[in-house]
């Protein structure tokens, strides 16, 4: 009896696998603004909203607004929304994110469907517009410091515990990924399947903070991510172009860009990329890896030596100056 009643719940589940991995269709057939050469000349629009389906949305800020140009991430369900970092920008004058995004949120009874909004980080890049939300009905924020994301989304064994959004018939799974920052949080949508990576995981510059952190956050995520279904991987901004190639920091015009989504198996090699990465500078294949606290120890030591360099330039100037005029002094 026994072992029928385990044959029935295996075969069930073998029926009911593909159901579970159905995913909610979207497109991706978008081509994001280049930004310009002269913004002051031709000003592309401040923000740009792709319909991924009727239920997600991405806007990305423009190159022209800010060089960063980061993509911010609704995601709408029965009950509340979920925003996912809010760009750059703080002058909704300049920046309209608050009121773009309230006008995509749904109607419910006579005001607008509650919206909870949340951040892959605390880089000012991906918080920026935080305070065009902050006085609106219906509006909860997470704050982005390590205390606030662990109490936030109900960590329990941080960070190797994951975390649960729930938005009414759509669930958000909230994950770890330490190493860019030290509360960095990526976050996986069920019904699409979609991860959202933040700067931990993009067509672009890894830009490392703590590489103990990064690689466990890697094996981390791999691990999570094994058997479940991705439809791709969507970072916070794009920095290659078609070609592989970083593009110019700073700069408000991306002619090529590449597309902003990776796939899984991409992501799924990170744990290896990272093993082997020798803590400052290291590139594999579209994966471009720095540690920012190296660099900015080697620029900082790189002044110093160049401070040294021109004082002992001056200190020579100084003293065959003066030989020069004891010898004319003595020749008088």
């Amino acid at each position: 009896m026994k072992l029928a009643l385990s044959l029935l719940l295996a075969i069930g589940w073998l029926l009911a696998a593909p159901a579970l991995a159905q995913l909610a269709p979207g497109s991706m057939d978008v081509q994001w603004d280049r930004g310009a050469t002269d913004c002051d000349a031709h000003p592309p629009r401040p923000l740009q909203v792709h319909r991924y389906n009727e239920r997600t949305y991405i806007l990305r800020e423009s190159l022209c607004q800010t060089y960063e140009g980061p993509f911010v991430y609704l995601l709408i369900g029965t009950k509340r929304a979920l925003l996912i970092d809010t760009g750059d920008v703080a002058d909704a004058r300049k920046m309209p994110l608050a009121s773009t995004v309230v006008a995509l949120l749904p109607q419910v009874g006579a005001s607008r469907m509650p919206l909870l909004v949340v951040h892959t980080h605390s880089h000012l890049d991906h918080r920026g517009g935080d305070a065009q939300f902050a006085s609106l009905p219906d509006v909860s924020i997470v704050g982005t410091g390590l205390a606030q994301v662990v109490s936030g989304f109900g960590f329990r064994h941080w960070p190797d515990d994951v975390a649960q959004i729930d938005l009414g018939d759509r669930i958000v799974d909230v994950i770890p990924t330490q190493g860019h920052t030290d509360s960095h949080v990526s976050f996986y949508d069920r019904v699409n399947g979609l991860a959202f990576t933040g700067d931990f995981f993009l067509p672009g510059r890894l830009v490392i903070g703590d590489a103990a952190a990064s690689r466990a956050s890697a094996g981390r995520m791999a691990a999570f991510l094994h058997d479940l279904p991705v439809s791709h991987v969507l970072g916070g901004h794009i920095e290659l172009d078609r070609q592989g190639n970083t593009e110019p920091m700073g700069a408000s015009f991306h002619p090529d860009e590449r597309p902003l989504q990776l796939g899984k198996d991409e992501l799924m090699t990170l744990p290896a990329v990272l093993a082997g990465f020798n803590g400052f500078y290291g590139r594999s294949g579209v994966f471009v890896m720095y540690s920012q606290t190296r660099m900015l120890q080697l620029v900082g030591a790189t002044g110093v030596l160049l401070l040294i360099v021109i004082a002992l330039g001056i200190r020579s100037l100084l003293r065959r100056r003066r030989r020069q005029r004891a010898l004319l002094a003595g020749e008088a």
